[in-house]
């Protein structure tokens, strides 16, 4: 392409982590590799390059990978600690979202400690927490976009989850559940494919949290927000230019224009 090269800033790596992480763990090496390849081939370079892309790599492959391998990409098995250690056998298991359908529900505590199944990176919340913790006081990242995601995802399926309608659903359990967290801290505050703007962070979050939950509560998938930050990255230019800080004096002489 033609193009500086920016393999030694380790943006791929990161995004190739991010794409392992949202794979189960039994899923051939092979889904892992089209993912990455797609991720960058696709998403980022045929767009121009890092800084370039519209879209979050790590997500848009990760639906892509969804929609094109449900099979192997839903593919749940579980291994308790002990198991773990001694290779036993693995057994499915369906991941918390779709167990709370079951009526066979983790616990907040397995939740927050990843003894459920689900892909790699979305299950211990602690860890994921922790890494967070770490990005925010490096500054690497703000807590606008994930607060707003997260916030919105608690109250509206708070307000409309459930069985039984309004006020009925477990907002706590659907933010520990599926990937929320990891979604919501380390792929929806991409510097690219997120607004710059403080309001825009914010707008871009409710937008991310509303959308999750139409899909996950109205919507036939279990999980929603790599599709929700997906459709989100589609508006971020119109996000920024309707959020943007008017220059001073910028008003005025629009309104002067405007009487003229």
């Amino acid at each position: 392409f033609h193009k500086p090269r920016t393999i030694h800033d380790f943006s791929a790596v990161v995004t190739g982590m991010l794409v392992g992480m949202s794979c189960p763990p039994t899923v051939p090496f092979w889904i892992p590799m089209i993912g990455s390849f797609f991720a960058i081939a696709v998403v980022k370079m045929l767009f121009g390059g890092l800084g370039y892309n519209f879209m979050n790599p790590a997500v848009t492959a990760r639906a892509v990978l969804l929609a094109s391998w449900p099979g192997l990409m839903t593919n749940w098995q579980f291994l308790t600690p002990a198991e773990a250690v001694a290779s036993a056998t693995t057994t499915s298991q369906a991941t918390p979202i779709a167990a709370l359908h079951y009526g066979t529900a983790s616990t907040y505590g397995d939740l927050f400690l990843g003894n459920v199944a689900g892909c790699i990176g979305e299950v211990s919340k602690l860890l994921l927490l922790l890494g967070a913790a770490y990005l925010v006081i490096r500054g690497v990242i703000r807590l606008y976009t994930p607060v707003a995601l997260l916030g919105t995802l608690f109250l509206l399926t708070w307000a409309f989850g459930g069985d039984a309608g309004l006020f009925t659903g477990d907002g706590l359990y659907a933010i520990l559940s599926g990937s929320a967290i990891i979604c919501a801290f380390f792929m929806a505050t991409d510097y690219t494919t997120s607004p710059l703007t403080f309001k825009g962070r914010i707008v871009f979050g409710i937008g991310c949290g509303v959308l999750t939950v139409l899909i996950r509560v109205f919507g036939s998938l279990p999980e929603g927000v790599s599709f929700s930050i997906i459709l989100m990255n589609i508006l971020v230019p119109h996000i920024e230019r309707l959020t943007r800080p008017r220059p001073f004096g910028e008003e005025g002489a629009r309104r002067e224009k405007a009487h003229s």
